[in-house]
């Protein structure tokens, strides 16, 4: 039986026996060799005009009073899924869902959604609405996206949501995890901004 109070090189885990593990982030990361730290992240910002959001603003506000987000299926169908179906229509970003990776026993499982263009994006609903064990998971499956992909100069970027609360993570020679959080649909444009410079092919502005 899968031990969770431990790591073991020797076992075999899924991305989502991860979240149950009472392990450090820092301690995780480094049994694969990856540093890790909490910081303000300097994130890729697009420029781009996001008034054509109000619309889906507008359609949050307005629906969310009636619907319960108790269950994880529901924070994913109803805030998590419009936001990222709307981010392909500035990005052109392929969006896989339930997308299944293998890279060895230790570093397998399925994203709940991955997009890329020319960038990476993972993006992962917090199970149990708890960002601070989601992000461990997130931070294993960016190291296996970062082992599977072809060595490339570009960071790899992570998100985790409860829906209603995003924030973001980054590899680069560790993984970082941003201090900032935002919360949807109140910091709905400036979520998008740093959605849409994630995918972006450069033509984005660097901002702390």
């Amino acid at each position: 039986m899968l031990k969770t109070n431990r790591f073991d090189l020797t076992q075999s885990y899924t991305f989502s026996n991860y979240f149950d593990l009472d392990i450090e982030p820092e301690d995780l990361l480094a049994e694969f060799n990856y540093g890790f730290t909490r910081k303000k992240l300097t994130l890729p910002q697009s420029n781009q005009d996001f008034s054509s959001l109000v619309s889906l603003q507008e359609s949050l506000e307005r629906r969310l009073p009636f619907v319960s987000l108790s269950s994880e299926i529901a924070r994913r169908e109803v805030l998590i899924a419009p936001i990222l179906l709307t981010l392909i229509d500035y990005t052109q970003a392929q969006l896989r869902i339930e997308y299944s990776l293998t890279v060895s026993e230790q570093l397998k499982g399925s994203l709940d959604y991955y997009l890329h263009t020319q960038k990476n994006l993972i993006v992962i609903e917090a199970k149990k609405a708890d960002l601070s064990r989601s992000f461990t998971q997130l931070a294993i499956e960016l190291i296996a996206l970062d082992q599977w992909l072809e060595a490339g100069k570009n960071p790899l970027y992570g998100a985790v949501s409860t829906g209603d609360i995003w924030q973001f993570d980054r590899r680069q020679k560790t993984i970082e995890q941003d201090l900032n959080l935002f919360r949807v649909p109140a910091d709905l444009a400036e979520l998008f901004s740093y959605l849409v410079g994630m995918l972006s092919d450069g033509q984005d502005n660097c901002i702390d």
